[in-house]
């Protein structure tokens, strides 16, 4: 259906026209007439007064390969059959123009019907290959809402890449790595900057998303961390015993457990963990409301994206995150004892006190200081991935494909990074 209104954008704006007509003469109502009044003027900029009829005309100034657009008249949905005529004709009148531009100094009215057909227009000539520009100086409220229908074609008009050769591609991959690159960086600091103003205006973020948002990311992901955590420890305590039985040391599968999973494995599976189900859930939700524009209702009543959204949830991984850890480290413990126990002769109060003698301090904030931190990375890049959403259902899916893999991807990494550092200063 938005192929075939695609390809006849006039009978599209003529039937919906039609139909504006028709609920006129079948709701004769005060309400009924104020809603059609308002459905008929979406995102409306006026730049004289609306009651003033004036003629929709697209005047073509052309010297040699550059041609300039003077469009004036009312570009709205009551002349959407004159502006889809007058767009139509300029456009077979362009001729071989390579460059174009629209000044619109003399525009007397335009909503969403017509800056849907110039942006159209617009993007035609994209396509082609010619060069077009906008003129925002006297009218910036217009360009701005032509420019963001144009916003919405970019991916459905623009044309597939041709082939190239295997160096070429290698050199486009570097490049978008780069570019990757500085947009993380960009908005982590953006989130940087923004400390200082939740701090000055703490009514900018939503705080009360902050229960609700631990509940989900806390609570309900403490089942299905703690038994990742219980396996890992009985994992732990079956490879110890299998390895270190062959040297009669098997008093030292205790000291195994709590080293390997307080300090590395603990940490890091809850981080994963959390990153596969609260990080995806975090990347798809913003990303849906960046795809459905509540991201831009957000912006249009003066709330900072960032720190409305992005603050909140990184907090509350920050807080959970620790605490699902220390449970899991507890339950690790029990795995160990139940795995080691079950297969050799060691007794319940022997494990007990061998591992009593291991939970020292260093061990355990080892793993409970790099926590904070794991989360933290967690939050950013779920949460700049739903902002870099654009297009539609699909565009959601593949942001929080990415925001898993690079979520795990950052938290071993920086598990690597503390893990080295505590081995230089000897902790």
């Amino acid at each position: 259906m938005y192929d075939f209104f695609a390809a006849f954008p006039v009978l599209e704006l003529v039937l919906f026209s039609s139909w504006c007509d028709f609920a006129a003469v079948r709701w004769p109502t005060l309400r009924g007439r104020r809603r059609l009044d308002a459905m008929k003027s979406p995102l409306i900029y006026e730049g004289t007064d609306p009651t003033k009829v004036c003629a929709v005309a697209i005047r073509t100034n052309q010297e040699g390969d550059y041609a300039s657009l003077v469009v004036s008249g009312s570009f709205d949905l009551a002349h959407a059959k004159q502006v889809a005529q007058a767009v139509e004709k300029v456009e077979e009148g362009l001729g071989r123009c390579r460059s174009i531009d629209i000044d619109l100094v003399h525009l007397e009215r335009i909503d969403g019907t017509g800056a849907i057909l110039l942006a159209r227009l617009l993007d035609r000539l994209d396509v082609e290959g010619r060069k077009t520009r906008v003129a925002n100086n006297q009218n910036p409220e217009a360009a701005r809402l032509i420019a963001l229908y144009r916003e919405r074609r970019t991916e459905h008009m623009r044309p597939k890449p041709s082939g190239r050769n295997p160096a070429a591609r290698v050199g486009a991959f570097a490049s978008e790595m780069f570019g990757g690159g500085t947009v993380a960086l960009d908005f982590i600091g953006r989130c940087a900057a923004s400390l200082p103003k939740v701090i000055a205006s703490p009514k900018s973020v939503d705080w009360r998303s902050l229960p609700r948002l631990i509940q989900e990311i806390g609570a309900d992901a403490l089942l299905v961390t703690s038994a990742a955590n219980l396996l890992v420890g009985v994992i732990i305590g079956f490879l110890g015993v299998s390895q270190l039985g062959r040297f009669g040391a098997v008093a030292f599968v205790p000291e195994l457990v709590v080293v390997a999973h307080f300090r590395e494995l603990g940490p890091l599976v809850t981080a994963i963990v959390v990153a596969g189900r609260s990080g995806a859930g975090l990347a798809s939700e913003i990303a849906t409301m960046k795809v459905t524009e509540e991201i831009d209702a957000l912006r249009s009543l003066g709330f900072d994206p960032v720190r409305w959204l992005v603050v909140p949830r990184c907090l509350a991984l920050v807080v959970t995150v620790p605490l699902l850890t220390w449970v899991g480290d507890l339950l690790a413990l029990v795995g160990g004892l139940a795995a080691t126990t079950a297969i050799t002769n060691m007794t319940f109060h022997a494990y007990l006190q061998a591992t009593l003698d291991d939970v020292t301090a260093s061990n355990l904030f080892a793993g409970l200081i790099k926590s904070p931190f794991l989360a933290l990375a967690i939050g950013l890049v779920a949460s700049g991935q739903g902002l870099l959403t654009h297009g539609g259902a699909a565009a959601v899916g593949g942001r929080t494909t990415t925001a898993v893999v690079q979520a795990i991807f950052c938290v071993i990494v920086i598990s690597a990074v503390f893990t080295f550092f505590f081995a230089l200063i000897g902790v």
